[in-house]
């Protein structure tokens, strides 16, 4: 019997046509793939529902787990796609948005809850390490009543957290380069696309951003390019879900990609395999598949796809 994952794995690889020989296939290439990507969190923006979880990613780097966004639901999601929490060894911050950041310390604490004992180091943009002081201090009484009645290690020191301020390295290991690269998302400018390079290929996560021909050049020649995205027809079934519509709509057009946009920067940057995630809208489930491709493919003729929940994707794609 296939499950809903295997699925979704299914599905990265474009449908279910010969779904025997597909499946012998896909479990031979991730036995032998030491880097995939699960997608956590599809839907991009604050808002709670049942549908697709709030933005968060995992990438797997030679059972090395890196959280990419930490939106509400994401340990959750974590324990979905069978990640021990206490296994998570870095987290990445693409910009302070509350959709991306909201569980960041609860996920550190969880972690810890589970027997978390080894150092998480996480990086993000400036405010990054002012936020994680201001959790301890949220949570010093728990914390520290915790550590003397549970006999357990200090949180506090076990979470190492480090401000980006420029574009580079962020971290280099024998398995991964992560490289930070800031792309604007009016009207935050400490905001920051992420590029891992493995011995598998090399993946570009663009974060939230607007229309950004430099974010192609970033993602030249990768391998996997994630790309968030705007469909610019679902806002108006935003505006009728909130009080600040006109607003809102306003902030979405300026500070997000459309679909449209998404083609010309895939024409450029000539990824073997597109993804698009963070979908705004991301809970309306009458848009299909075949619309959000729709602008992409005016501009952009090769292989796309629309990230589901706990997708997982392998390299080589």
């Amino acid at each position: 019997m296939l499950h809903r994952r295997d699925i979704l794995k299914l599905s990265a690889l474009g449908g279910v046509a010969a779904l025997a020989g597909t499946t012998a296939v896909r479990a031979e290439t991730t036995a032998k793939s030491r880097t995939r990507i699960v997608f956590l969190g599809t839907k991009g923006g604050p808002r709670i529902g049942l549908g697709r979880s709030n933005p968060a990613n995992l990438i797997m780097v030679n059972d090395t787990p890196i959280v990419l966004d930490c939106g509400e639901g994401v340990s959750h999601q974590l324990v979905a796609a069978k990640v021990p929490l206490q296994s998570i060894k870095y987290i990445l911050l693409s910009h302070l948005h509350s959709d991306h950041d909201l569980e960041y310390g609860n996920l550190a604490y969880n972690a810890w809850a589970t027997g978390l004992k080894t150092p998480i180091h996480s990086f993000g943009p400036k405010g990054t390490e002012a936020m994680t002081k201001a959790y301890w201090e949220v949570n010093k009484f728990d914390i520290e009543t915790r550590i003397t009645d549970e006999g357990r290690p200090d949180l506090r020191k076990l979470l190492i957290a480090k401000d980006i301020d420029a574009d580079g390295v962020v971290l280099k290991t024998d398995d991964v380069t992560i490289t930070a690269f800031r792309t604007p998302h009016p009207p935050i400018t400490d905001n920051f696309a992420y590029k891992f390079e493995t011995k598998d290929g090399t993946i570009v996560f663009s974060s939230d951003t607007e229309y950004n021909p430099k974010l192609a050049e970033f993602a030249k020649g990768v391998d996997v390019l994630v790309h968030e995205a705007l469909y610019v027809p679902g806002i108006e079934g935003i505006m009728k879900k909130v009080t600040n519509g006109a607003t809102l709509k306003k902030h979405l057009l300026a500070a997000h990609t459309t679909t449209e946009d998404i083609g010309r920067i895939a024409a450029i940057a000539k990824p073997k395999l597109l993804v698009l995630s963070h979908l705004v809208p991301g809970d309306n489930d009458s848009i299909t598949d075949e619309q959000w491709l729709e602008g992409v493919k005016k501009h952009y003729d090769g292989k796309a796809i629309v990230a589901k929940d706990l997708m997982e994707l392998s390299l080589p794609v």
